[in-house]
């Protein structure tokens, strides 16, 4: 079971930092994952780390803006969020359990999203 936090309001420019925690012992054995889904638009992969997060992955409109990493003695990762655009705002959802490309869907297993809002 995956739970995503630390969505919520920010101003353009401003930064958050989203966490994820997950039960159970597979955690550190997953490549983990952060997607968004902005309304009316599907499913966007954001970022991946493999299991030790030793590779990452990112989309290219995150580049240089947001870094993901990975606590495996929490069961946890994590998504910083800087120089955050309203282009941004979107649902953002954990992912854990990637097929062959860890950047493409589909995943294993998925939490519900927190929202991040980035105004203008």
């Amino acid at each position: 079971q995956l739970q995503a936090s630390g969505g919520g309001l920010v101003q353009a420019g401003g930064s958050l930092r989203l966490s994820c925690a997950a039960s159970g012992h597979a955690f550190r054995s997953y490549t983990m994952a952060w997607f968004s889904q902005a309304p009316g638009k599907e499913r966007e992969f954001v970022a991946a780390i493999r299991q030790t997060g030793g590779s990452t992955y990112y989309a290219d409109s995150v580049k240089g803006r947001f870094t993901i990493s990975r606590d495996n003695s929490k069961n946890t990762v994590y998504l910083q969020m800087n120089n955050l655009k309203p282009e941004d705002t979107a649902l953002y959802y954990c992912a854990g359990q990637a097929g062959r490309d860890p950047t493409r869907l589909p995943y294993g297993y998925w939490g519900r999203g927190t929202q991040v809002t980035v105004s203008s």
